[in-house]
């Protein structure tokens, strides 16, 4: 990152707030013909191949007018790290800026987006120990006991999130270090030169947004497209199948929920995921927030493409 001739630019904001949309806007009125804008999704689940419509990635006809990066480098049924995702950011952020281009990251995961910019350092896994872990099925006895070997990182970690609970009590028991001993962590908000744009809706605005764009990927096919990823050979990695509306619709494909439950419920987990997103956002001075009313768009493409200059 520090190696760049350009520093990228960043827009940030939780699902549903338009992110997307400005990129591309700002990427296609912004590129010459001597230096294009290249957008890198900083997302967890657009990594994963076939999970198209559901994860809101970028469309084929998107992909072919403006260059994109960090999307679908691994199949629906393989992990990924955070470390693997810093490495293929890297990579493509040293090509853009062979290629005299500048780098647009649109982030909605947190975690991956400090990775990148802040050049977080990160602990090896220890996968023997997680599985063990995993074998817990009480978060709160996971918590307690990550508490007890690491209380600096239980205080920086929100007792619901088993993913991160169990991270952290792996890698404190597997590398017999704290897990807050790595580094800074993602409490530090180092100046790094980089401008980063958030994009901010009221919280009932930003409600509808979300129920209007999952009532648009029914309407696109997602139940189908979840129906040909559940029948595939390998099936969904861990991972892949707790992202949102996956989760749900593999419930109601299972005949646990029906449809009218499975969309109701990946409304109120989006809604919720999305207020996550702003809280881990909202953590970062550095980020310069963009009140918008009515046309992402409009409104802020003109503040992004003055920074992408």
């Amino acid at each position: 990152m520090n190696n760049l001739s350009r520093k990228p630019v960043v827009i940030v904001g939780p699902t549903a707030s338009g992110k997307s949309s400005v990129a591309m806007a700002v990427a296609q009125a912004e590129s010459t013909t001597t230096s294009q804008v290249h957008i890198v999704a900083v997302d967890a689940m657009q990594v994963y191949r076939d999970m198209n419509i559901g994860t809101a990635k970028p469309t084929k006809q998107d992909q072919a007018l403006v260059p994109h990066h960090c999307i679908d480098l691994v199949d629906s049924h393989d992990r990924f790290t955070v470390a693997e995702f810093k490495k293929s950011a890297s990579v493509s952020l040293d090509e853009i800026d062979k290629q005299n281009g500048r780098a647009l990251l649109v982030a909605g995961t947190g975690l991956y987006l400090t990775a990148v910019i802040d050049e977080l350092v990160l602990p090896g896994e220890f996968l023997d120990i997680r599985a063990t872990l995993e074998e817990e099925p009480d978060t709160t006895k996971l918590f307690a006991r990550l508490a007890e070997l690491d209380s600096v990182a239980a205080e920086k970690i929100e007792q619901s999130n088993r993913r991160r609970i169990v991270r952290a009590l792996e890698v404190c028991i597997g590398s017999g270090r704290p897990f807050s001993s790595f580094g800074p962590g993602t409490n530090a908000y180092p100046e790094n030169g980089i401008v980063q744009i958030g994009l901010r809706w009221s919280r009932e605005r930003l409600a509808q947004r979300v129920a209007d764009r999952v009532y648009a990927m029914i309407e696109e096919g997602f139940v189908d497209e979840v129906a040909e990823l559940r029948e595939s050979k390998h099936g969904l990695s861990r991972t892949a199948a707790q992202a949102l509306g996956y989760k749900e619709l593999l419930l109601h494909l299972d005949g646990k929920l029906s449809l009218d439950q499975a969309i109701a419920d990946t409304i109120t987990h989006t809604r919720q995921f999305a207020v996550r997103q702003e809280r881990w956002f909202r953590r970062d001075p550095r980020i310069k927030w963009v009140s918008i009313s009515e046309d992402p768009v409009g409104e802020i493409v003109p503040i992004i493409a003055k920074h992408l200059r």
